[in-house]
């Protein structure tokens, strides 16, 4: 299959989920033998750009007719089977979907976050679960809050862009990929078509770093920011410490807004480690050194990478209990969940994962186990492949119904034409 896979990097100078799992997708594919080329636009290169085009940025967030040009072009002179869509902000826009259309050639888009209903994509908003915008269609409230980087001005662009843009996604995307059935669920709350969004959670690849032993620490690894849970976590932890401690320190790896806080917080303890910004070797060490890993996020996750990361570790997970990571984490088997946003509950969570080590251990090879029939490499690649043979049978005519959400695996589309030029390789 020849596919084009269309993405704006985000900055470098953050870490970036969404980067790691489109770079992964790419190798995914070219490792089996499909054709991977890619469009992309590099939200660093803003910076090296004239004062002039600098101020123009915010006006191609809605829409960008110079992409539109480009890709279409692009397009008609490649013919790919299919464009798979990531992220488009701040550089791309939506231009990319009508240039598929001007171009006839099929589209499927994964959808990270929540932009498609809420303008900064997070549906969180000082402190606390957010969803005034969800069901909307001019997206005010997320204008009245500033609820892009606590800016009014800076929102505007993407409130724009979503009410101006959102019939044009709808229907010029073939299919949806949601990464998990509660960011699905949402979406559907809030109009999209339920027929083309299916559930395909994002693949973690097997890099052979697994728990040997009992552990080490308890392991945060994210981004150092209030939505991520971060200053509930000090809290949880403080209170453990008053309390005697857990047996095994807080490691905290990441970087992000709220870095001189924890570096202050950490200072001077034997019980807290701040690790700082890891290479992705590093952090599959930090991991699979993990008696746990804990995800305590505010906001309601699509997914839950490091959770996925831990699960391949054979580690279990504590986290919070709402969004994605009520399926990710089946409680008291492959991990616990707390009350979200409640510190007593993650405290009392991370005492119990690291009280016990023989059941520590079994939640451990459950996390394992869940991890291989779930987000591996080899079910990833098939659920990528289904969901394009659908896009590309729905453009084409051909086919019958998309199949059920969830069930891009079963293999049930096989005999469905892969490619206008006849199969896939």
């Amino acid at each position: 299959m020849h596919i084009l896979v269309v993405h704006n990097r985000y900055s470098s100078a953050q870490p970036s989920g969404e980067n790691v799992v489109v770079d992964q997708e790419v190798g995914l594919l070219r490792a089996a033998g499909h054709r991977v080329e890619v469009f992309e636009r590099r939200s660093d290169d803003i910076a090296a750009r004239s004062l002039l085009s600098k101020v123009a940025v915010p006006l191609l967030v809605p829409w960008n007719p110079a992409v539109r040009s480009e890709l279409a072009a692009r397009l008609r002179s490649e013919r790919p089977d299919v464009v798979h869509v990531h992220n488009v902000f701040p550089l791309l826009s939506p231009a990319v979907v009508a240039a598929c259309a001007d171009a006839g050639v099929p589209a499927v888009a994964t959808l990270h976050n929540y932009t498609q209903v809420c303008p900064p994509g997070t549906l969180h908003r000082d402190g606390r679960p957010c969803t005034e915008c969800v069901g909307t269609t001019a997206s005010l409230p997320a204008v009245r809050h500033g609820c892009y980087r606590n800016s009014r001005l800076a929102t505007v662009p993407l409130a724009v862009s979503l009410s101006v843009n959102r019939r044009r996604w709808w229907s010029g995307v073939e299919r949806f990929f949601c990464i998990s059935a509660a960011q699905r669920d949402v979406l559907v709350r809030s109009g999209m078509p339920p027929e083309r969004l299916a559930v395909k959670h994002n693949f973690v690849p097997d890099t052979g770093a697994r728990r040997s032993g009992a552990g080490e620490h308890v392991l945060f690894l994210g981004r150092l920011a209030e939505a991520k849970g971060v200053r509930l976590l000090m809290t949880a932890w403080d209170a453990l410490a008053a309390s005697g401690g857990v047996g095994v320190p807080l490691a905290i790896a990441g970087a992000g807004p709220l870095e001189p806080e924890v570096t202050a917080w950490a200072a001077g303890r034997d019980d807290v480690r701040y690790l700082g910004l890891l290479d992705p070797a590093q952090c599959r060490q930090a991991v699979a050194r993990s008696v746990a890993v804990v995800a305590p996020s505010m906001a309601m996750e699509t997914f839950g990478l490091v959770v996925a990361e831990a699960m391949a570790a054979g580690v279990p997970a504590v986290a919070a209990g709402h969004g994605s990571f009520v399926e990710l984490v089946e409680d008291g088997v492959a991990g616990l969940l707390h009350q979200p946003g409640d510190p007593g509950s993650l405290a009392s969570c991370v005492r119990r994962i690291t009280a016990d080590q023989d059941r520590n251990r079994e939640m451990g090879q459950a996390a394992r186990s869940r991890y291989e029939r779930d987000f591996s490499p080899a079910v990833g690649l098939e659920r990528l492949v289904e969901g394009y043979r659908t896009a590309i049978a729905g453009r084409s005519g051909g086919g019958e119904s998309p199949p059920p959400v969830g069930e891009e695996s079963t293999g049930s589309r096989r005999g469905t034409r892969a490619s206008r030029n006849g199969g896939s390789r």
